[in-house]
């Protein structure tokens, strides 16, 4: 019988509100004409170059991440992952169809989609889940290397910064910037990088623990 209040299905639930918050965030983004952070970003990219759909370029871009993660970060990690960029592509997808936004404040859409975007990642990590891509990347360094996700998500933003200069605006990569800065904090803050003996399933172990105490 299944327990909606059980360890499991709170995880799931969790997972959902951060690809929902991640989604919104995303949406912000792209209504403003500026850039995400991550994989995601990159995406957008594409979507300016090439005027293909992004939610079927974010799903592509992904799925060489996936053997990475099912390597080193267990199968697990992956399969919630892989399930949380599939609900974030449909959800992006429903929100450029049903909730138009129009003109907006490029201040306040920057600042509003790194704190969605911050918290969302914050809360799939901590449910041992990603957004695919660079963030599978980030999570093997930080467990393999010890470096924090977030310096590693910082590095390909700032790279990827470099190549949207070629075709974004001055004005689009300022607050571009701005949504990256406020996005790294987030997730610096909320966060707790893992140690180098701490593995996927270890951890899914103590947070299951944790949760029925």
């Amino acid at each position: 019988m299944l327990n909606p209040l059980s360890p499991r299905w709170r995880s799931y639930f969790t997972l959902f509100q951060g690809c929902l918050l991640s989604a919104l965030g995303i949406h912000l983004l792209q209504s403003g004409g500026m850039l995400m952070s991550s994989t995601a970003g990159l995406g957008l990219l594409l979507e300016r170059v090439t005027a293909l759909d992004f939610a079927m370029l974010f799903f592509i871009i992904n799925l060489p991440f996936y053997l990475l993660g099912w390597r080193s970060l267990g199968r697990a990690f992956t399969l919630r992952t892989l399930a949380c960029v599939t609900l974030l592509s449909l959800l992006i997808k429903a929100f450029g169809d049903w909730l138009p936004l129009g003109d907006i404040s490029l201040p306040i859409a920057a600042i509003a989609a790194g704190l969605l975007l911050g918290v969302g990642l914050a809360m799939m990590f901590r449910e041992n889940a990603s957004l695919g891509g660079i963030n599978i990347l980030a999570l093997h360094l930080e467990r393999s290397r010890g470096w924090h996700a977030a310096r590693t998500t910082a590095c390909w933003d700032l790279a990827l910064v470099a190549t949207a200069m070629l075709v974004y605006s001055p004005s689009e990569i300022i607050f571009s910037l701005l949504a990256f800065a406020v996005l790294a904090v987030v997730l610096a803050h909320h966060h707790r990088k893992q140690s180098t003996s701490e593995t996927p399933a270890r951890s899914e172990q103590q947070r299951l623990e944790r949760a029925r105490a």
